[in-house]
């Protein structure tokens, strides 16, 4: 995917793929350990996806440079904001990051979970040790943000439990999705969410169980790589990217899934740290 000759490039970093809880060891090591964190570069801007283990690395891997940076969390559920007091950037002045949420208006706002959570006993650091310029915005998932001049933002509310957002990344005609920690209902599809979805150039989806292992754990708020494929070309997204890795899931047991989902559907990516696509 690349057509940079007429459109600035858009990138997509993974940094992060696993859910629920870091998981270390030769077993996982092809597609990584860590939680969910993905960079977006739109031109010159960086988008993050969310906040977990991986976002530590996305950090070092900017050096000295000097950012301004929006970080989307699709929810702040522990394995999506564990990773947060440990971006380096927050401690660099000169930075600033825009911290977004759609899903806590009701529970007194990011910033105040995000400052629960780094206070004792649970954490020695408060955000008053930030020296970047940290700002927070709470907003209704459903609705429509622009970041900056060129970036677009359209938000979608999924079915987990204490809510969460998925973002469609819109940018010189370019669409990425990212839509994790979702449960869908056994035997149906979601037209709303195919709506969302339509014609995105990238669809990153919460792939955490298969199907065979999808009815033991309905109301734990996740979906599966097959129901990722039904989105997927129901909506006519050109590439599906399967994310959000059960941690029990080894490399092993990964690689029969992407063998199963290229019978499935041509070209699908399984996620792993440091995979990079171009659009």
């Amino acid at each position: 995917m690349s057509d940079a000759t007429v459109h600035p490039v858009v990138s997509v970093r993974f940094w992060g793929v696993r859910g629920s809880i870091a998981c270390p060891g030769p077993a996982w090591a092809k597609y990584g350990g860590n939680t969910s964190s993905v960079e977006i570069r739109c031109g010159e801007h960086r988008v993050l996806l969310d906040a977990g283990s991986g976002i530590r690395l996305c950090g070092q891997s900017w050096g000295d440079e000097l950012v301004s940076t929006d970080l989307l969390l699709s929810h702040t559920h522990i394995d999506h904001i564990v990773g947060f007091p440990f971006f380096g950037p927050l401690y660099v002045a000169g930075n600033e990051v825009r911290v977004w949420s759609g899903h806590l208006q009701d529970v007194g706002g990011i910033e105040s979970v995000l400052s629960q959570f780094m206070a004792a006993p649970l954490f020695p650091v408060p955000p008053t040790a930030f020296t970047a310029q940290v700002s927070y915005h709470d907003f209704k998932a459903g609705g429509r943000l622009e970041l900056r001049p060129g970036i677009v933002v359209q938000t979608h509310p999924l079915c987990h439990p204490n809510g969460a957002t998925g973002y469609r990344i819109e940018f010189e005609g370019r669409s990425v999705c990212y839509v994790t920690d979702t449960e869908h209902v056994l035997g149906e599809v979601d037209e709303a969410l195919v709506a969302f979805l339509r014609d995105a150039d990238v669809l990153i989806y919460d792939s955490t169980y298969t199907d065979a292992e999808f009815g033991d754990r309905i109301g734990w708020g996740h979906s599966t790589w097959q129901q990722a494929v039904r989105l997927a070309d129901r909506a006519g997204v050109a590439q599906l990217v399967l994310f959000h890795h059960d941690p029990g899931h080894d490399d092993a047991f990964m690689d029969g899934v992407a063998a199963d989902a290229e019978r499935e559907r041509p070209g699908t990516v399984v996620a792993h740290e440091g995979l990079c696509l171009t659009l």
